[in-house]
């Protein structure tokens, strides 16, 4: 991989797209994959200081992925994998907040339930969960809340992900509310925290600690799960069992999750307190987590809307006159996509595009427009609007916010009429 880095590292992140043929000469067939830069997908270009990082760097059970930050590994998935309904696991993102990540053996893994707001304690091996619990499957999008960030203009700090910090999964192991209430769930208990295996170098560094309100927590859909696609976890998504909160964004989802805690009151650690917040009225109605909202912000919860144009390039040429297909995927936090629309004059006017399986309300959803060409332009403008049964739409133009989250832009594809 050391030749690839290199060239990689010599381009731009325009210029990826040209130059990783001849930087992939020579490496196995499955590292043979080509990375497309934002500007080609038809969103904005990574700002300056970030297109070093267009790195294709396979990481152990990975294909090649593109390397945002090393430590902690911070990966995110090419847009070819996306063009699939269901990620796969080899190809899924891989997010961590803190650099030590221990390599957790499934036969010493255990999980401790507890907290002030349940009336026992408990603990389980991942065999214990198996035979105590009925096992049950969730399709989910799973989104790290700053997916896209790097596109934001201006620039925000943080990791400078492209589009692929997110993946569409089936999720199945046991459902988190009846762990709860075998350990005896209060009825006062108004969050339900989570910590993993991972910590940080440093013993300053706060404890990544996570917590949801209790609500979501008894969901059926919140899960302790354990396998993604009909496979064990990838130790680099959370083996042997992580937190699967579908339809919420990734920082709720625990990986390698050790610890389950019922509480009496709010988290109160960095992470809730200061860390994924979003300013209060900023974006459309979503989920509340009230138990931590201030008067100036709140913390993020939903996937906000949104949609993917996987197999369209910018530059690609098209004939005039002649039907072609546009697809990819839409998302949202649970209502449910209801529509698709494309256009290929940047806007002006709208196709209804067909969708694909309902594979379950957080599950992505693929979408195919055919679209005709027209024949007195050079150019056409791919445009895709994704809208959920609540009646939200994908916005035109990011919505600012000091961390970059929740970017649901559509995207803006130029492509040449011959």
């Amino acid at each position: 991989m050391d030749v690839l880095r290199r060239r990689l590292l010599q381009s731009s992140v325009v210029g990826v797209g040209a130059e990783i043929g001849s930087a992939l000469a020579g490496l196995p067939a499955y590292a043979q994959q080509k990375i497309v830069s934002t500007q080609d997908i038809g969103l904005p270009p990574l700002p300056e200081g970030a297109a070093e990082q267009q790195t294709l760097e396979a990481l152990n059970g990975k294909v090649p992925l593109i390397r945002r930050t090393v430590r902690p590994p911070n990966y995110e998935t090419p847009v070819q994998y996306l063009d699939e309904v269901f990620t796969p696991a080899r190809a899924f993102f891989v997010r961590y907040h803190l650099a030590n990540i221990p390599e957790v053996e499934a036969r010493n893994w255990r999980l401790q339930v507890g907290g002030e707001g349940a009336a026992n304690t408990a603990d389980y091996s991942l065999d214990d969960l198996k035979r105590s619990f009925e096992v049950v499957e969730v399709a989910a999008v799973c989104q790290c809340s700053g997916n896209r960030r790097g596109l934001f203009q201006p620039h925000v700090p943080g990791v400078q992900w492209g589009v692929g910090a997110m993946g569409n999964a089936r999720w199945r192991g046991v459902r988190l509310r009846d762990v709860l209430n075998k350990a005896g769930l209060k009825k006062e208990a108004i969050e339900v925290s989570f910590a993993g295996a991972d910590s940080a170098p440093l013993e300053a560094t706060p404890k990544f600690v996570k917590s949801i309100p209790t609500w979501k927590a008894i969901d059926p859909d919140t899960l302790i799960a354990f396998e993604m696609n009909g496979q064990a976890l990838p130790h680099w998504n959370g083996y042997p069992a992580r937190i699967v909160v579908p339809g919420w964004t990734g920082t709720y989802w625990m990986k390698h999750v050790t610890m389950v805690r019922a509480l009496l009151a709010p988290e109160s650690n960095f992470w809730m307190k200061a860390a994924y917040r979003i300013p209060i009225g900023r974006f459309p109605a979503v989920d509340r987590f009230v138990s931590q909202e201030t008067e100036a912000n709140t913390p993020i919860t939903g996937n906000v809307v949104n949609s993917l144009i996987t197999n369209v390039r910018s530059g690609q040429r098209w004939t005039r006159g002649t039907p072609v297909e546009v697809r990819g995927l839409a998302w949202d936090d649970g209502r449910g996509i209801a529509a698709v629309d494309v256009s290929i004059d940047g806007g002006w006017t709208w196709a209804r595009a067909k969708l694909g399986s309902d594979d379950g309300r957080y599950s992505a959803r693929r979408f195919t427009a055919t679209v005709r060409p027209m024949a007195t332009r050079a150019t056409a403008i791919v445009v895709a609007r994704a809208t959920n049964r609540a009646g939200t739409t994908q916005v035109f133009d990011t919505i600012a916010n000091p961390a970059g989250y929740h970017n649901n832009a559509m995207q803006r594809i130029t492509v040449r009429l011959v």
